[in-house]
């Protein structure tokens, strides 16, 4: 199958839920309302957000991507004999792919890949490689924001169970409350037989946790103020990218980084009729990034309503990846 064909068909099958400009506006500004101020971070995937994340996941202090990728082609053959063959994959928040590619060609005959990712550029891209690489898996993506509920296409050909893909310890940008009522969310989409497969980053020394997002290239620092320049594309906003500036910090008695843009001054940011005032060094959080231990992972998901059926770390106890089924 050319390229051609692969995107015509991504396009026909394409669900758009994408989130329109007064989504936007009313979480930034509910954000902003807060003390202290955050912003939501699915917002940094546009299409140059999607760029700058892909550009982190190939700086040398990221670990993150690069072991994971390395541990699914490892240990795909023990992967997909837990799984079992015919599933329907959906993935949350697919980005490029890369990871994906490896889950289809490990599996016993999949049926169906439904990607649900944010960003359109990102999810048509994937979804036209892909398509390519597997012509006999039916690409069903639908653009929409996966923390929301999301109707679930109908695969043409029936699924043995519903496979919920989610790498790359996306999950632990989520508080714990944030977390369970995903988690209940993914289980309402796989149904009682489903299972789902979830990266993990584990909790390790502060110091390589750190540098993984305070790159030196400083590629992360770009990435999250792209943030502020899409909110001023899209809402109308006038933050000042010079005005703000990254910090990624490791809570070790919260086991998370915690990701925030510094004010450089004293300044004021405008969304429509709407003033937000910033004090010199006022920390805005956009990002948190939840790390994990074997205990407080299964105590999580628990509450959910799940429980981890198989679990594979990488050598250095750095990265897992932990099935999960109801019950």
């Amino acid at each position: 199958m050319n390229a051609a064909i692969a995107r015509a068909r991504a396009q026909a099958a394409l669900t758009d839920l994408r989130p329109q400009p007064d989504d936007i506006t009313a979480d930034a500004v509910a954000g902003l309302s807060r003390a202290p101020k955050t912003l939501p971070s699915k917002y940094f995937y546009d299409a140059e957000g999607s760029r700058l994340f892909e550009a982190i996941t190939r700086q040398p202090e990221y670990y993150l991507t690069r072991v994971e990728l390395a541990m699914l082609e490892a240990q795909m053959p023990s992967i997909a004999q837990a799984i079992g063959d015919g599933v329907h994959v959906v993935e949350f928040g697919s980005g490029s792919g890369r990871k994906t590619e490896l889950l289809l060609e490990g599996l016993m005959a999949p049926v169906a890949y439904t990607p649900i990712e944010i960003s359109r550029t990102a999810l048509m891209d994937s979804v036209t490689r892909l398509g390519q690489s597997f012509p006999e898996v039916q690409m069903l993506p639908v653009c929409a924001d996966f923390t929301r509920p999301v109707p679930l296409p109908r695969a043409a050909h029936r699924a043995h169970r519903t496979l919920v893909f989610f790498p790359g310890s996306t999950l632990g940008n989520f508080s714990d409350e944030e977390a369970v009522r995903l988690l209940r969310s993914m289980r309402g989409t796989m149904g009682d037989g489903g299972c789902a497969l979830l990266g993990i980053d584990l909790d390790k020394d502060p110091a390589i946790i750190e540098a993984a997002y305070n790159d030196a290239a400083g590629v992360t620092a770009a990435f999250t103020l792209n943030l502020l320049t899409r909110l001023n594309r899209e809402i109308g906003s006038d933050f000042d990218t010079d005005g703000f500036r990254h910090r990624a910090h490791y809570a070790r008695d919260r086991m998370r980084i915690e990701t925030a843009l510094v004010s450089q001054r004293a300044q004021t940011v405008r969304i429509g009729d709407r003033v937000f005032d910033f004090e010199d060094g006022e920390a805005m959080q956009v990002e948190i990034s939840q790390k994990y231990t074997d205990a407080s992972f299964a105590g999580l998901v628990a509450q959910a309503g799940f429980r981890v059926t198989h679990g594979w770390n990488d050598e250095d106890d750095r990265f897992g990846l932990r099935l999960l089924q109801p019950g």
